[in-house]
């Protein structure tokens, strides 16, 4: 089943053509990363698919109802500014206590309803975002550089979770990744994008295109192809998907970041 699909995706920035040509789909429980370099327009599509973009030509379609939990790349919380995590769980749409406190225990931060955004490790940050994306009970989770500023341990957690979170809830998880080493383990699906979609599939194959290849070198294709990706998950395929796994899940858009890769 799709979820999410683009279809010949082009956006622009005044003169400055950032992405064309794009076609994708995201089915009901599938996990999906988006890579490429800097400046490729990753952030671009996240935000093009959830209608924080607009676009040029091309249109996103959403299955009806579609909740989206996304999770931004980066958002900014001054130092001075009075806001606990129990209030920042309510925006913008009050939920209970014992909701907030069940998303706070399913991504491993619980306790820290009283703690000040502000004063939250970044991993705690991180994790805070996903709970308030999951409030919204997503068919689908989009992150956006998620695992930004986390070191190798709490890198590894957080895929760990989102993992978790797709065998338990069936959630799909499209997610913009520079983590190349940890892709393989984390993914169904990699989409090498640089303007375009360079290649995609399965992460093994990915690592072995000559495009992917030409992007990021022979090192990192070797750093993916040293892990063998598994299945031990069933999921809906689409028999007219010819990029290597075919998977997908529920959307809704909640917090305004700043993007730092157009």
């Amino acid at each position: 089943m799709t979820l999410l699909e683009a279809q010949g995706l082009e956006v622009r920035h005044g003169d400055h053509l950032i992405l064309h040509g794009v076609h994708l789909r995201i089915r009901k429980g599938e996990i999906v990363t988006i890579v490429g370099p800097n400046g490729s327009g990753k952030s671009t599509l996240v935000r093009a698919l959830i209608g924080l973009e607009p676009v040029s030509a091309g249109a996103v379609v959403r299955t009806d109802g579609l909740r989206i939990g996304y999770v931004p790349q980066r958002l900014k919380v001054e130092a001075g500014l009075p806001m606990t995590v129990r209030r920042f769980l309510s925006l913008p749409y009050r939920v209970s206590d014992a909701e907030a406190e069940r998303a706070l225990v399913r991504v491993g931060v619980q306790g820290l309803e009283g703690r000040q955004l502000a004063r939250l490790s970044g991993g705690q940050f991180q994790r805070v975002l996903l709970a308030r994306a999951l409030l919204s009970a997503p068919d689908i989770l989009i992150l956006d550089e998620p695992t930004q500023g986390l070191d190798q341990p709490g890198i590894a957690g957080f895929y760990r979770l989102l993992e978790e979170l797709r065998t338990e809830t069936g959630v799909a998880v499209l997610l913009v990744s520079h983590d190349l080493h940890v892709v393989m383990r984390a993914s169904d699906r990699v989409i090498c994008l640089n303007g375009h979609i360079c290649c995609e599939g399965a992460p093994d194959h990915v690592s072995a295109a000559p495009e992917y290849r030409a992007l990021f070198g022979f090192g990192a294709g070797g750093a993916l192809a040293l892990y063998s990706h598994h299945h031990d998950h069933d999921h809906d395929h689409d028999p007219g998907h010819h990029h290597g796994h075919d998977h997908a899940p529920h959307p809704s858009p909640s917090v305004s970041a700043e993007a730092e890769d157009v």
